[in-house]
């Protein structure tokens, strides 16, 4: 609208943060007051707006679309013995030390075993274990990528991920709690 109303600027002048940047346009403000009175800009405001509430509609609706999508995204929480999920969140864990001292330098993988595992760090190892096991719930996300609501969507995801963990084990409930 600046460009269709005001036509050329009064003044060029270069940026005053980055001399890289684009010049910035200065327009004298009788000149600009004067388009805002006109009917010229009435019309083109009006018309904005309505494409304004027509783009924020679009972006609801997509938005909603995809907070259904997950709302249905089945949650299925694998239902272990309490030795086998501890066997395997402390494997997890372990495999995922190791992976970390590959890429961060200094770190030194510390395997660790079942009995001298703290309950509290099991307990953080099994949810972490049982998190990742429901893999299907982050091809989803990486299908969402980019998308209006994506942020929400990852935030109901992880709160049914975690309310589902808690209900198929309560003993972890509180760590569940925690993280969300």
């Amino acid at each position: 609208m600046i460009r269709q109303l005001l036509g050329d600027p009064d003044l060029l002048r270069s940026h005053p943060h980055f001399r890289s940047a684009p010049r910035t346009r200065l327009y004298g403000v009788e000149r600009v007051e004067a388009a805002e009175r006109s009917e010229e800009f009435r019309a083109a405001s009006a018309v904005a707006a309505r494409r304004s509430a027509a783009a924020r509609a679009a972006a609801l609706r997509r938005r909603r679309e995809v907070l259904a999508r997950i709302a249905a995204e089945p949650v299925d929480v694998p239902r272990l013995p309490p030795e086998r999920l501890a066997a395997l969140a402390v494997e997890h864990r372990n495999r995922r030390d190791e992976e970390r001292a590959l890429w961060r330098r200094g770190h030194v993988a510390a395997p660790i075993t079942v009995e001298r595992a703290e309950s509290g760090a099991l307990d953080r190892w099994k949810v972490d274990y049982l998190r990742h096991r429901l893999a299907r719930c982050d091809e989803v996300l990486e299908e969402l990528y980019g998308r209006t609501g994506r942020a929400a969507a990852e935030e109901l995801l992880r709160r049914r991920i975690y309310a589902a963990i808690a209900m198929a084990y309560p003993d972890l409930a509180r760590e569940c709690e925690r993280r969300v």
